[in-house]
């Protein structure tokens, strides 16, 4: 059955400047072969659409992973893939960070990817070889905030969601840890009677993700913090 997960969103910088803020929303765990469609009155807060996820071409979210996993050398057999992410709601969506589980027929866990949106309408996704605490470590590849160049590595911690969602992603660069994001949040039914509550109480989750990016964005180049170039973003093998 699909879940919701009531989450906190946090991040902290602290280098070269301390700045950090929290956030709520709500985030969706979903079964790609099995995409819930809620009540016609209901869709307008939901919506999965293929557009949105990998090179956007793809008839499914399902055949875009797996084709972005086939140009790796992967083949899941149809093995069933678990995605968290924000639904599309009143035709808006952003997705700074998308995660998918993917597991083989015998339900073993083979590989996690990390699909990662900036603010430039660019998309990049990580192949990410977890251990038994679903942790990993992958060189950064990719522009996200301008306040950052393309260095370092990403140190995450990834355990597939149960009663509770706890997640963790660290830049390194050498020695520093110049910043830290962290999802935290609780497991819910994804009821239409839920979905309409925290609708009620958070209306645009995704407007106000994309909002919240920018505010902090122009906060930070006020407190004087340099804007790094941002380097072409060459597609990614199976992003097509």
């Amino acid at each position: 059955m699909p879940a919701l997960y009531e989450c906190v969103v946090g991040h902290a910088r602290t280098a070269p400047l301390r700045h950090g803020f929290r956030t709520r929303t709500h985030l969706w765990l979903v079964d790609l072969d099995r995409l819930p469609v809620p009540p016609r009155a209901l869709r307008p807060l939901a919506r999965f659409d293929p557009r949105d996820h990998f090179g956007g071409t793809a008839p499914s979210i399902r055949a875009g992973l797996d084709g972005w996993l086939a140009a790796r050398g992967i083949d899941l057999g149809g093995g069933r893939v678990l995605m968290l992410a924000h639904a599309r709601v009143f035709g808006h969506v952003f997705n700074p960070l998308s995660l998918y589980w993917c597991h083989d027929t015998a339900g073993a866990l083979v590989c996690v990817v990390a699909e990662v949106h900036n603010t430039y309408g660019e998309r990049h996704c990580y192949l990410l070889r977890t251990d038994g605490d679903g942790r990993a470590e992958v060189a950064k590849d990719f522009y996200v905030s301008p306040f950052f160049p393309v260095d370092g590595a990403y140190r995450m911690r990834l355990p597939e969601p149960g009663r509770r969602l706890d997640l963790t992603v660290q830049l390194r660069r050498g020695e520093e840890r110049p910043f830290t994001a962290t999802v935290r949040g609780v497991h819910r039914p994804a009821t239409p009677g839920r979905l309409l509550a925290m609708a009620l109480r958070r209306p645009w989750p995704t407007a106000k993700v994309s909002a919240g990016i920018r505010h902090h964005g122009i906060r930070l180049l006020l407190r004087g913090l340099p804007v790094c170039p941002r380097p072409p973003h060459p597609t990614q093998e199976g992003m097509t």
